[in-house]
């Protein structure tokens, strides 16, 4: 791939301009400690910008080699890694979950119903069927998180500690067979634990930990050297820090540790990376499953994973948080977008998304052959910035 900056393209370098200095402005007026962000089109780095304080508590500078925390950016690379498996004849994705992880065979979903003193109760019903590997790539199987919303089943989560580093894999899944689903599995969006779930699985079927098994399948291949779940003790004066307190809510901000091997490997967030190493996975996904002579996916598999896999669902996105929001679907690990009106942002139908809470996202528009990431450790501000780079990239095309 070339990565070397290129203004030569259908963007507007006086645009492109405007852009770095909006970005900036915020980080003078200390509304985010500072960012990282990248544009490429025809595989040709077009933007490539450091931006700030990479630590605000020491005022380390940003650099283009700054590590941060991805959190559900984590997602679309192991929603690859199964992928690849399907393509091996390892698994297909109308198997049922229980299949590979035996403990989730007997799960129950937890209904609110009036109880005493108009308090809600919770009624455990059965499943009417299986949480399947498609389920849980698009987030239909009926877990949740313990955030995004308030429910008898998400504060049975919260109470669990589902997801804890300290736990192993194996905890994990057996917490999780205690809690009840927060809907029937193939019916609705629900944000939630699967890609965790899909990380287990991961390890299960190749015997490997997860960890491992990305770096062996996907990030090694795609020369990915500075992803991974941990930061090493000689790199870690790299990684990107939060203000301890967000400038705008005045709420405290908490991030992963990122300094130690955590005993459960969060598929569905605990990867950390660098703009330039997510660029390869990007352009990746933008060449339909090949980066440089290596094949990741086929053709077909990368296109399958970005079409839109909740259309024949009717309640879908019917839930207390439909994430991915107005004009989108999702596909297998990614949001995808169906329509050219409805979102808050510009874009074009068939772009693909994801995004991680501490404030890093990117984009794949195949239509212009596009691809960004805007990177930076600010989780109370990551809704506007997510919207305001994506407007501001689309305003510098021409």
């Amino acid at each position: 791939m070339n990565t070397s900056t290129d203004n030569h393209s259908r963007f507007s370098e006086s645009r492109l301009d405007a852009l770095t200095k909006r970005i900036q402005a915020d980080i003078d007026a200390k509304f985010i400690p500072g960012a990282a962000m990248l544009i490429a089109q025809d595989g040709r780095v077009v933007v490539e910008k450091a931006l700030g304080t990479q630590d605000p508590s020491i005022g380390t500078p940003m650099r283009l080699d700054s590590i941060f925390r991805i959190y559900s950016m984590t997602k679309p690379i192991v929603s690859v890694g199964v992928m690849m498996l399907v393509e091996q004849g390892r698994l297909l994705l109308s198997d049922p979950i229980s299949k590979y992880l035996p403990e989730l065979r007997h799960l129950k979903v937890g209904v609110e119903r009036p109880g005493l003193k108009d308090k809600p109760q919770l009624e455990l019903v059965p499943t009417r069927q299986a949480i399947t590997i498609q389920d849980l790539l698009r987030h239909t199987s009926g877990f949740t998180y313990g955030i995004f919303g308030e429910s008898l089943v998400k504060e049975a989560y919260r109470k669990a500690g589902i997801g804890s580093t300290r736990a192993t894999s194996d905890e994990f899944i057996r917490i999780l067979s205690t809690l009840p689903l927060a809907y029937q599995p193939g019916t609705t969006w629900e944000y939630s634990h699967s890609t965790d779930v899909l990380g287990v699985l991961l390890e299960r079927l190749s015997g490997m930990p997860l960890d491992a098994f990305l770096k062996e399948r996907i990030l090694q291949p795609l020369g990915m050297h500075e992803t991974g779940f941990w930061v090493e003790p000689a790199q870690q004066h790299r990684i990107a820090e939060p203000f301890a307190t967000d400038p705008v809510t005045g709420a405290a901000v908490k991030l992963s540790q990122p300094r130690l091997r955590p005993n459960f490997l969060g598929g569905g967030g605990g990867m950390l990376s660098t703009l330039r190493d997510y660029l390869r996975f990007a352009q990746m996904l933008l060449n339909e499953g090949e980066l440089d002579g290596v094949r990741i996916l086929s053709r077909k598999t990368l296109r399958y994973m970005a079409s839109d896999h909740l259309a024949d669902l009717p309640q879908a996105k019917a839930g207390a948080a439909y994430l991915p929001g107005a004009g989108y679907g999702f596909g297998l690990g990614l949001a995808v977008r169906t329509a050219a009106g409805g979102a808050f942002t510009p874009g074009s139908v068939g772009d693909f998304t994801w995004s991680g809470l501490a404030g890093t996202y990117f984009w794949i528009d195949p239509q212009e052959k596009m691809l960004a990431i805007f990177m930076m450790q600010a989780p109370e501000q990551r809704d506007h910035y997510r919207q305001l780079f994506r407007n501001l990239v689309y305003g510098a095309l021409v």
